[in-house]
């Protein structure tokens, strides 16, 4: 199993390289970038665990990097360590004004690089709830973010994403496959935001098949639609051909020896600022849920003949 997810942004292909496969081979995934703007570009798709940030890049310094992750409240949690020729004191200081977690120069010690992106990775998670397997923000993080939003004059709206059926679908492809869907949810949500949203919208994960996203587009009925149609579409390349062909799974059971479960699908609940005024966060999240709610009770009955008592 991976150790997390690291993005390495330097334009000197040996550096590069060599981090690459020494810290594949200590178990990450490693993902390399040459350019500030490609390195922005990677994390609007996928959120590493962690950043290391070169200073002297071909199109941006480093710096406007980490003010750009920074101020992006997609990326703002993300840990960077800043690896640098620079060993200027006011450089230090001028990257940690920044939000870097962490500062190391050039030439540098391996191993003690590596103690520090594992120290990174692992205190951002304790510090700031990070979800393990989505690498989305959860608990305080997101009720900070809604508590910020309570007090700003620009419309938003809230929405609540539950993964249908997915405990059905762990028992039967183990968690190994619940996790990929995890996965694959969390990077839907950032591919809708980059296609869809805005900078700053922010998507969270609450804990198991229970997502949310903050959307201030213009247009948030297009974001659900679209979150919904390419969920039930693309989350059916994680079951088998037989299973996607018939459109259920059989799941089990002692009393009717098996019972016939229907694919994931995604429910989507939301409440719109722009609608109505909420007093505090609870309110926001509580309706949203009911709104997700009413949506299920809504669908199409053709589910329930296939699951009756699951």
């Amino acid at each position: 199993m991976s150790k997390g997810r690291i993005l390495v942004v330097e334009d000197d292909f040996d550096i590069s390289n060599m981090l690459r496969i020494y810290f594949g081979g200590q178990g990450f995934e490693v993902q390399v970038a040459s350019r500030g703007a490609d390195a922005l570009a990677y994390t609007r798709k996928q959120i590493p665990n962690l950043i290391v940030l070169d200073i002297m890049l071909p199109d941006m310094n480093g710096y406007d990097v980490c003010r750009e992750l920074r101020t992006t409240p997609r990326t703002s949690h993300i840990p960077v360590i800043f690896l640098t020729q620079k060993d200027e004191r006011s450089d230090k200081i001028q990257g940690l004004e920044l939000g870097a977690d962490d500062y190391i120069t050039k030439p540098f010690d391996i191993e003690e690089l590596k103690l520090r992106v594992q120290n990174a990775i692992l205190a951002a998670t304790r510090q700031t709830q990070i979800d393990s397997k989505s690498n989305l923000p959860s608990g305080r993080l997101i009720e900070d973010h809604l508590r910020s939003l309570m007090h700003s004059s620009r419309p938003w709206v809230y929405m609540d994403l539950k993964i249908n059926h997915f405990d059905a679908f762990t028992e039967v492809y183990g968690f190994v496959a619940g996790d990929e869907v995890i996965r694959f949810m969390a990077l839907l949500i950032g591919e809708i935001i980059d296609q869809h949203g805005t900078n700053d919208d922010y998507a969270g994960h609450p804990g198991r098949d229970n997502f949310v996203y903050i959307s201030h587009a213009d247009d948030p009925d297009a974001l659900k639609q679209a979150l919904i149609e390419r969920f039930d579409e693309e989350v059916k390349q994680h079951y088998s051909f037989i299973d996607r062909e018939r459109g259920y799974i059989n799941i089990p059971d002692g009393a009717y020896g098996e019972q016939q479960v229907p694919l994931m699908t995604l429910s989507v609940g939301m409440v719109n600022t722009r609608i109505q005024a909420f007093a505090d966060i609870r309110e926001v999240t509580e309706l949203a849920v009911e709104d997700r709610r009413r949506g299920i009770s809504g669908q199409d009955s053709s589910a329930s003949n296939i699951l009756t008592s699951w």
